[in-house]
């Protein structure tokens, strides 16, 4: 068999040190603030999670670049030169114009390094849900799985991976085009808090909305409990953009009501932070939530 990485973006948001062990190798996507470019790397080197959202509370507005096609080139040559084929798993197609420019690039280089191969996979996922995704793709690697046996696999699953979402601020919503001006305002004067979800496309969709910011985390966990498969066998992931005790809370709740195997927790990156903004927490599990 063939030696192969799996390669991701930093929108995975893992923890550094789990992608580490599971032999990840992660391009990290750029935001801009106040004129500064920092990327967006899984152990914080340019900004600690926490600074970011601190900049937000300061209303300081971050802006996002995708990845270009030299920067793909310049990543993926680094294991072709080393004789190794690819699996690269990226962020949701309909939510940036990354997996794009990975395809470009797997163009160009399929006529420089013909004996090597390039799979690249649409996750049609975000945040941890795509790092759910990764972290089973990667185990199976480490069993010994080959690179089309693993990207089968993502390709049979990925609609499994079920995305919940609702926001503590409407404004970043609006600012990026999923809500309206009008909507927003309103919502904001009547503490209505949207419920989200990624539907099969790999959009960011709502699907209800609710009273309060209590309320809503609740329906999300009803709307989890409907559609979870085999949760007592399940680690879930759950990410937060810094609002650690509510997703402590939440968490119990949780568990208080699904026979859930695990829970793992992490800072939304600030790449999809910019968008989603401040107080947004997200459940990620594999369900039935996406396959109707």
């Amino acid at each position: 068999m063939k030696d192969y990485v799996i390669c991701t973006d930093s929108c995975v948001d893992l923890p550094h040190e789990i992608a580490k062990k599971l032999e990840l190798n992660v391009i990290p996507l750029s935001f801009q603030i106040e004129g500064n470019v920092y990327y967006n790397h899984l152990d914080e080197r340019d900004m600690k999670h926490k600074e970011f959202y601190d900049l937000l509370r300061n209303k300081k507005i971050s802006q996002t670049s995708q990845i270009n096609l030299e920067q793909f080139k310049e990543f993926f040559e680094t294991f072709l030169k080393a004789g190794k084929d690819i699996l690269y798993i990226g962020f949701s197609s309909a939510l940036s114009g990354t997996l794009n420019s990975s395809l470009i690039a797997r163009m160009d280089l399929e006529e420089m390094y013909p004996d090597r191969k390039i799979v690249i996979v649409d996750s049609l996922s975000a945040s941890m849900g795509q790092g759910l995704l990764l972290t089973h793709a990667a185990n199976l690697r480490l069993e010994g799985k080959s690179i089309d046996e693993v990207a089968t696999w993502v390709e049979e699953n990925k609609l499994r991976v079920c995305h919940l979402f609702t926001v503590g601020d409407l404004h970043h919503l609006k600012r990026s085009g999923r809500l309206s001006q009008a909507k927003a305002l309103l919502g904001t004067v009547l503490r209505i808090k949207p419920i989200l979800h990624v539907d099969k496309d790999g959009k960011l969709v709502q699907t209800g909305q609710s009273r309060g910011r209590r309320t809503a985390l609740k329906k999300l966990v009803e709307r989890m409990k409907e559609t979870i498969e085999n949760p007592e066998e399940q680690i879930i992931y759950i990410s937060h953009a810094d609002c650690y005790e509510e997703v402590i809370q939440l968490k119990q709740e949780i568990l208080n009501e699904i026979p859930i195997r695990h829970i793992l927790i992490n800072f939304i990156g600030p790449v999809i932070g910019s968008h989603a903004g401040l107080g947004t927490i997200a459940i990620f599990y594999f369900g039935n939530d996406r396959l109707g």
